[in-house]
């Protein structure tokens, strides 16, 4: 099928490119940088340069690729936690979810896209029994930085399960490790390697239902049966890439 896939140079989405493209996928990939084009072009997808708050750019960028489904890999985090300009990243990245989301959603609407599969987050449920599944609250009555994450996650993920006709599919993904990452093993409960993160879009992509699903290790933090059950979502896949 057609693929769109925001985000393509990221932690996940250059994981991501190659396994679609080996899946026979046709993919459009995005990134915000002219100097990574090259790269996503050498790894076998068509790049478009272009910022996901800029919607009339997004809906020309859309249209010209007239996808099936869209996968959301965006953020915008270049600094970790407890570094200078992490404040400020979370900031730019709850706007990204929020405004950047609702653009591609629209966008991807009007080009004709029946599926989209959203990139969120698995650690930012409510305190209460665990493992979480994902019929558990988020934590909505957070303060700081946590709740500007939760406002950004809450209205990404009401876009990408409430706007018929799509198919919505939202990964709530655990803290990332592994290359490229922030982690060189996993930090915390709940953690994933950034290479299952990847596989799990893909399963995702191809034979998901439209709902939520937490994709993490086995922990104590969240339960990933759903995943487990309707995606075939293993933790343990690293890619050869």
């Amino acid at each position: 099928m057609r693929v769109f896939l925001a985000g393509a140079t990221g932690v996940i989405g250059q994981r991501l490119v190659p396994l679609l493209v080996r899946r026979g996928h046709e993919v459009t990939g995005t990134t915000r940088s002219p100097a990574k084009a090259a790269g996503l072009a050498a790894r076998g997808a068509v790049p478009v340069v272009v910022d996901v708050l800029d919607a009339s750019a997004l809906a020309q960028a859309l249209a010209a690729a007239r996808p099936d489904a869209v996968i959301h890999q965006l953020t915008d985090l270049p600094s970790g936690p407890g570094t200078p300009g992490y404040e400020e990243g979370q900031k730019r990245n709850s706007r990204l979810r929020r405004e950047g989301t609702r653009n591609l959603i629209d966008a991807s609407k009007r080009a004709g896209a029946q599926r989209v599969v959203a990139q969120s987050v698995a650690f930012l449920y409510a305190p209460g029994a665990t493992p979480h599944d994902e019929a558990d609250p988020l934590d909505t009555h957070a303060e700081g930085t946590r709740a500007l994450t939760i406002a950004g996650v809450t209205a990404l993920e009401d876009a990408v399960l409430n706007t018929p006709p799509f198919a919505g599919l939202v990964l709530r993904y655990g803290y990332f490790y592994g290359l490229g990452t922030w982690n060189e093993t996993a930090p915390r409960a709940p953690s994933v390697h950034a290479d299952a993160a990847a596989h799990a879009a893909l399963l995702a992509l191809e034979r998901g239902r439209p709902g939520i699903y937490n994709i993490a290790e086995d922990d104590s933090a969240v339960s990933t049966a759903k995943a487990r059950a309707d995606l075939g979502f293993d933790p343990t896949i690293r890619l050869d890439q």
